[in-house]
């Protein structure tokens, strides 16, 4: 029986033609297996997951296999991305049970949901034997397996407890964070640990605050030295923009292709960061390349940005975008294709798989002479254009609601800061930049639009929605906080009061129905669907936990309305997590950052003007806001923007206002005081 064919996840929706008899996660999966008294195997991954496909060819799509499930089993499918919850409870679990964790994950539990045996992959002849060992011990030694279930739900629920020690995150644990995270850094390759590498966006934003509070030399050169590696390394895409998830080996060179709007929402602030303290040309064309990349490749108008472009194509790691010289030189001629041979380090040996190799930069353009550039600009073009004649990887269309917000305030960041810079770069390159600048402001507000018309349903957020239709699963902790980020993003962009106004109701749901003892947060809401354990995980991994996103979100929303409780709330919640902080940096990456906002007041920066878009004074504000800090420009007393509330004009002229902690400092008209009160 097919039910999953109306699923809004594609994850779910490749393996509605399995001779398994899936059901998705839901209370019928779980009662059919306690009328039949027998186990229930959950197994979770993703569209995008490489070894999820490879498990699906092998046993999923194996009619003995299905057969053997069918007969044993309850089997239920789940996409981790639109349910974190589930993932997160029986990721624990595995983590607990094997020492470490991965997708595809593979959990069997009892007809209440309890875990007794977890793992992830496995080849199909070792699968096929687990299944049956643990049908013949759930008939035989039926006792032993419920007693290994209470166990790992007592160890689960203390992982996930809430309720222990608290303190001020202050400027010594940062400055600790920062320390430890100097003493961990790959000097040689840039980000941290070996193989496998992942961009380590948060910690580049909590460095890239450090930096501009402190002054610290060494948290701007790691940022700098990681963002060229990675942006001149395979991870990323020479030709079209955007960021893999992770490079397989130490120096970003191989990329498991798969490219998730996270990494690339997150990348993208970390560039635009990156280019308005050092004006870094590379900086400026990697975040206009993302953003583009974001634009075109991942937004669809009027539904969103799509979750991830897949790891394979037609089954195949990187079909779409590995070379060889001959390859080269067959799309661009023999004096170019060996050109591009040099300056993409594509040899014979290859650096990939059967002498192909994945395009990497291997030498400077960005400070080239203009000959060189415009030879590179075409030899991309015509590449491009070639790749995009080859087989392509699929899109998985589910629309997250937290990716997207990180995706909206990422892009509020960049448009706000190009616009406000003027032309930028030789008349080519200016031109480019502003049609991308255009185009991903379109996709911003289009993809806010449509998560406050789709996603926000009675209320309450909803976690994902593909075609425009949105799906049942109940938003978690990070939807609420990275939307509710976004919708602040998008009053500073817009001035316009409905977005602040939709950032309070998220912001008050959150504190209502997710709050815990202590000013922490659980993951799921009080009067969500209880599973075994009630998630409450305080740590960034590859996106903001849910307690670092509304912390953020809080932070933010009391410094556009001067309402002090929401930042109280902000606090309570980063004291959970403080003293991990100075400890594991690398898993506390945007709790730190949202506490070097605080460190920073933040600042409450208002330019009463009739032209916000072009005035100098909101170029000013933008080019050297400190961190955190909320912009705000507009006309005096705009219905709906606080900030703008008896902030006049001086003489008629435009007036800038800066505010530290509810304490302002005088109006000045002039760039040059402005920026004074800034340092």
């Amino acid at each position: 029986m097919n039910r999953l064919a109306d699923a809004t996840s594609p994850y779910l929706l490749q393996h509605a033609g399995n001779p398994v008899d899936w059901w998705p996660w839901c209370d019928e999966a779980f009662a059919e297996a306690k009328r039949r008294d027998v186990p229930v195997l959950i197994s979770v991954g993703y569209s995008a997951c490489h070894w999820c496909h490879v498990m699906a060819h092998e046993s999923f799509e194996d009619e003995a296999v299905g057969k053997l499930l069918n007969e044993r089993f309850v089997s239920i499918k789940v996409d981790r991305e639109e349910r974190p919850d589930v993932d997160a409870v029986y990721m624990t679990a595995t983590q607990a049970m094997t020492g470490q964790g991965g997708w595809p994950m593979t959990v069997f539990a009892t007809p209440d949901g309890t875990p007794f045996f977890c793992g992830t992959y496995f080849p199909r002849p070792n699968f096929v034997r687990l299944l049956q060992s643990v049908s013949t011990a759930w008939q035989e030694q039926r006792e032993a397996v419920l007693r290994q279930g209470v166990a790992v739900v007592e160890a689960i629920g203390g992982a996930q407890a809430v309720g222990g020690p608290t303190a001020p995150l202050t400027a010594e644990l940062l400055d600790a964070a920062a320390d430890q995270l100097a003493s961990e850094y790959d000097e040689t390759n840039g980000g941290f640990g070996g193989a496998p590498k992942f961009p380590p966006h948060l910690n580049l934003l909590f460095l890239l605050r450090h930096h501009q509070r402190t002054g610290s030399a060494r948290s701007l050169e790691i940022v700098r030295h990681t963002c060229e590696a990675m942006a001149r390394g395979g991870i990323h895409d020479q030709l079209a923009g955007g960021f893999a998830r992770y490079s397989v080996d130490a120096h970003w060179t191989v990329p498991h292709f798969e490219k998730m709007l996270y990494d690339n929402a997150l990348l993208l602030r970390v560039y635009t960061q990156l280019w308005r303290r050092t004006g870094d040309a590379l900086a400026l064309r990697v975040a206009r390349d993302i953003a583009r990349f974001l634009a075109d490749e991942l937004h669809r108008p009027g539904q969103g940005f799509a979750s991830a472009l897949d790891a394979d194509t037609e089954g195949v790691e990187g079909l779409t975008y590995a070379w060889t010289p001959a390859q080269l030189i067959e799309a661009l001629g023999e004096e170019d294709g060996r050109w591009a041979a040099d300056l993409f380090a594509v040899t014979e040996a290859g650096n990939f798989e059967k002498g192909m190799s994945v395009l990497r930069l291997a030498r400077d353009v960005d400070d080239a002479d203009p000959a060189v550039r415009e030879r590179w600009q075409s030899v991309v073009s015509r590449l491009l254009a070639a790749r995009d004649a080859r087989p392509q990887p699929a899109r998985d269309d589910k629309v997250v609601a937290a990716w997207n917000g990180l995706a909206v305030t990422a892009l509020a960041e960049f448009v706000r800061l190009v616009e406000t810079a003027g032309r930028i770069g030789p008349e080519g390159e200016a031109n480019l930049l502003e049609g991308v600048t255009i185009v991903a402001d379109g996709a911003m507000r289009d993809t806010a639009e449509y998560l406050a018309r789709v996603h926000l349903v009675d209320g309450r957020l909803r976690r994902a929605s593909r075609d425009g239709r949105v799906g049942e699963p109940a938003g978690v902790l990070e939807d609420y906080g990275c939307v509710a980020e976004a919708f602040c993003a998008m009053h500073q962009v817009t001035g316009e009061g409905r977005w602040l106004e939709l950032a309070g109701q998220l912001l008050d749901t959150a504190l209502a129905h997710f709050a815990a003892p202590g000013g922490s947060f659980y993951d799921t809401a009080d009067d969500a669907e209880q599973l075994v354990t009630r998630p409450a995980d305080p740590t960034d991994n590859a996106t903001p936990s849910g307690r670092s996103a509304i912390a953020a979100a809080l932070v933010t929303y009391a410094a556009l309305t001067g309402e002090n409780r929401y930042r109280e709330a902000a606090e309570a919640a980063l004291s959970t997590v403080a003293p991990i902080v100075g400890r594991h940096a690398r898993f506390t990456g945007y709790a730190a950052t949202v506490g070097e906002a605080l460190l920073s007041g933040p600042y409450e920066i208002v330019v009463a003007t009739a032209d916000p878009a072009g005035d100098p004074l909101v170029a000013a504000a933008y080019r050297h806001a400190p961190p955190g800090a909320v912009i705000v420009a507009g006309q005096p007393d705009q219905p709906g923007v606080p900030l703008l509330a008896g902030r006049p004009l001086l003489d008629g002229r435009p007036a800038a206002y800066v505010c530290r902690g509810f304490v302002c400092q005088r109006p000045v008209t002039g760039v040059d005081d402005l920026v004074a009160q800034l340092r």
